[in-house]
């Protein structure tokens, strides 16, 4: 005899395929729901359903929209000579987050990762050189995230790159602000001498 219900226990088994969501947590919300207003939950189910029926992937960045191009790509105030590549739509949200960046962007949907069994034949490689080759571009600045597969997959680009005549960029690494010197480790701060910048 099963102690929980088959509704909750099924539940439970789809919160935990989430990632980051181990049993604890899938029961945790499992039984947060049971306790929710039936408003509430119907809510959220409908907020489910909208993100798998009401998206689609932009055909020009190939972001994560309600439209199709999105609004970055079809905005007249954007810069479209410079395309930031990024790893996944959540780094678009970070970067618009800044207000600094008014060029476009390119979403890989990923990383090379040999270990995952993931090549370039698996990202939006192909998208991205096609728009650079259609022209006026002049500028890609590499987003990817300073791990290991983040700057294979950036090296890779570069190297696709270059011969375009199209100028690469790389984010900056470093120091964050408030940190301490005798916390960072090595490698953060090799890339902040690196990095360093003239006194102005």
């Amino acid at each position: 005899m099963q102690p929980t219900a088959e509704p909750v226990s099924r539940l439970i088994e789809e919160f935990n395929k989430l990632p980051g969501i181990g049993p604890k947590s899938a029961a945790r919300l499992t039984y947060y729901l049971l306790r929710m207003p039936e408003a509430q939950a119907s809510a959220l189910a409908e907020a489910i359903l909208a993100v798998k029926q009401k998206t689609t992937t932009c055909s020009v960045c190939q972001n994560i929209a309600d439209s199709n191009p999105c609004p970055v790509c079809a905005s007249d105030s954007r810069d479209s000579t410079v395309i930031c590549v990024v790893e996944e739509p959540l780094d678009i949200l970070a970067l618009e987050k800044t207000g600094y960046f008014k060029g476009l962007y390119h979403v890989l949907h990923g990383v090379i990762s040999p270990m995952d069994g993931i090549g370039p034949e698996d990202l939006k490689v192909k998208e991205l050189l096609a728009r650079l080759k259609s022209g006026g571009v002049t500028e890609v600045i590499l987003a990817t995230n300073p791990n290991l597969e983040g700057e294979a997959t950036a090296m890779y680009l570069h190297r696709l790159i270059s011969p375009l005549g199209i100028k690469v960029t790389r984010l900056a690494r470093g120091l964050p602000m408030g940190s301490d010197l005798e916390y960072a480790d090595e490698v953060t701060l090799t890339r902040a001498l690196e990095g360093r910048q003239e006194v102005s």
